[in-house]
């Protein structure tokens, strides 16, 4: 027989990653991180910042704290505020439960006040005035006004997985108006170091393109190396 989990279980924090490598990080675009790390990190299109967010409130960088509530609950979100400490990013695993928020203008306000930098589930929230009032950076799968209970079980610091993608306590999260984008600690400094050039990269054809460029060269060379099949 399987015991109860406690109602609230709360895992050891790893070290923050450098301070120097969230640095890096901080602005860019999250097209330029997906592309450093070979084309992935990027949870599930449908987590977009709350309706009504200006671009600037709706771009962050910070470090994750984890949370489990499980659907139709928030007291592992709440076991993650009294955890949370200035420069994180709250992330809260739902099970992408939709038939109630696991967080509201209320809670948003507590994350702010803990001096976290953003808050990403993969659940619903509510009050969404209320929230952008908060000034915080919300992103979430859609808004509905139905309450959760808070009961747990809930988790805080273990991994997740949100939206597709693992999140572990001290990864480090982007987010812009085009979503948001995982980066393991363990890749951060070498994504760090791609950065520029994909940044590089990006520039150069941008500047092509505006010159009038029409055909990328790469589809020349693939046409030139016979991998491109014309039919008669």
């Amino acid at each position: 027989m399987i015991e109860d989990l406690p109602q609230l279980t709360i895992h050891p924090r790893p070290a923050r990653p450098d301070p120097a490598v969230v640095d890096a990080l901080r602005g860019a675009q999250t097209g330029h991180l997906v592309d450093a790390m070979n084309g992935r990190g990027a949870l599930d299109a449908g987590i977009k910042p709350v309706a009504g967010l200006s671009d600037e409130n709706a771009s962050f960088t910070g470090v994750a704290l984890t949370c489990w509530t499980g659907p139709d609950d928030n007291l592992g979100l709440i076991g993650a505020i009294a955890e949370a400490t200035p420069g994180d990013v709250v992330v809260a695993a739902t099970d992408a439960f939709h038939g109630a928020a696991v967080a509201g203008d209320m809670v948003c306000g507590l994350l702010r006040n803990q001096g976290v930098v953003a808050f990403v589930t993969d659940g619903m929230t509510r009050d969404s005035a209320g929230i952008l009032a908060t000034g915080l950076p919300v992103f979430c799968a859609g808004v509905t006004p139905n309450s959760p209970a808070r009961n747990g079980p809930g988790l805080v610091g273990a991994p997740i997985t949100v939206g597709g993608v693992s999140v572990a306590s001290g990864d480090i999260l982007v987010g812009d108006p085009d979503g948001v984008v995982v980066v393991p600690v363990s890749q951060a400094a070498q994504v760090a170091s791609r950065l520029e050039e994909i940044r590089t990269l990006e520039a150069k054809l941008e500047a092509e393109i505006a010159a009038g460029l029409g055909v990328p060269g790469f589809y020349e060379e693939l046409v030139e190396a016979g991998v491109v099949k014309r039919l008669d």
